[in-house]
């Protein structure tokens, strides 16, 4: 059994994780409503981004003049992974959650006998996926310095995806990240970018527009942004979701340390009244001898 100084130094030890715990929610929330508000404002952009190269691109993509980065190379042999993850810990299942969507996909096209490449933005991403998958690595965007996440970054990754793509080292990209719902709810995405597959919507009016110079020549123009659009919508997205899993985990962990310090409470009240009744029997013995 713990002695009175062993539960009060652990009770004043748990007060102070609650204290960090409590202030990092916090900070987190207020972190939170930046990011938040930052990925809802890009979705419409995206959105109506996506939709216009999706006209086009149905009208042109089974063509022989339609662009590499949509028709593609023919073959889908060499996979690119690009799992997004965030360059900090303590927010719960976030990283871990991206992860095992990648790792699943991983096996998948290993069983199929694909070639797998991985590229990690995030250092959680990569410390977890090396500990299998290190022969895997072909790069590592770093972020450690970015206080914002900025549309100029998304542009520094997608001229390098877009580069190897151009000499051939890959075939398919997909991109992992986590879709922001909401505080308590962020959805493991993994989207194809390359080549690029847009959904077209149901009675799309794209016929009724003439393009100039043409179709082909606007998409060649379009795609490689739409890259670059595609990877900063779910570089807003992660960082959404990074924080609301934080502001969460710490949530929980605060409620926690709260509970415990009741415990370690009503433990230490306990074994301070055994003392002291204990103490009162050796008195009263002592009186009763005499």
């Amino acid at each position: 059994m713990p002695s009175l100084k062993d539960l009060k130094n652990r009770i004043s030890s748990v007060k102070s994780t609650r204290k960090i715990t409590k202030a990092m929610q916090m900070v987190a929330a207020a972190k939170l409503r930046r990011a938040q508000d930052a990925a809802e404002a890009s979705r419409p952009y995206a959105e109506r981004f996506n939709a216009v190269l999706g006209a086009l691109s149905a009208s042109v993509g089974g063509s022989d003049t339609a662009p590499r980065l949509l028709a593609g190379t023919g073959k889908d042999d060499v996979q690119l992974l690009v799992v997004m993850t965030s360059e900090k810990g303590l927010c719960g299942g976030f990283n871990t959650n991206i992860v095992k969507l990648a790792k699943t996909r991983i096996k998948e096209l290993l069983a199929a006998g694909k070639t797998v490449k991985i590229l990690t933005v995030g250092k959680k991403g990569r410390e977890q996926l090396k500990r299998e998958y290190a022969d895997l690595f072909v790069g590592h965007v770093d972020l450690t310095e970015v206080k914002k996440v900025g549309y100029v970054n998304a542009q520094e990754i997608a001229k390098d995806l877009l580069a190897k793509f151009d000499a051939g080292e890959f075939d398919v990209v997909t991109i992992f990240y986590a879709k922001f719902m909401n505080v308590v709810t962020q959805v493991p995405t993994a989207q194809q970018i390359i080549p690029a597959a847009y959904e077209v919507e149901e009675g799309a009016v794209s016929a009724l527009y003439d393009y100039e110079p043409s179709e082909e020549g606007i998409l060649a123009d379009l795609l490689p942004r739409g890259v670059a659009t595609q990877i900063f919508s779910a570089l807003l997205e992660n960082a959404a979701s990074e924080q609301g899993a934080r502001m969460s985990a710490m949530d929980n962990a605060t409620r926690n340390a709260g509970d415990m310090i009741d415990k370690l409470t009503i433990e230490y009240n306990r074994s301070r009244q055994a003392v002291i009744t204990n103490e009162l029997i050796e008195i009263i013995s002592g009186a009763e001898a005499l």
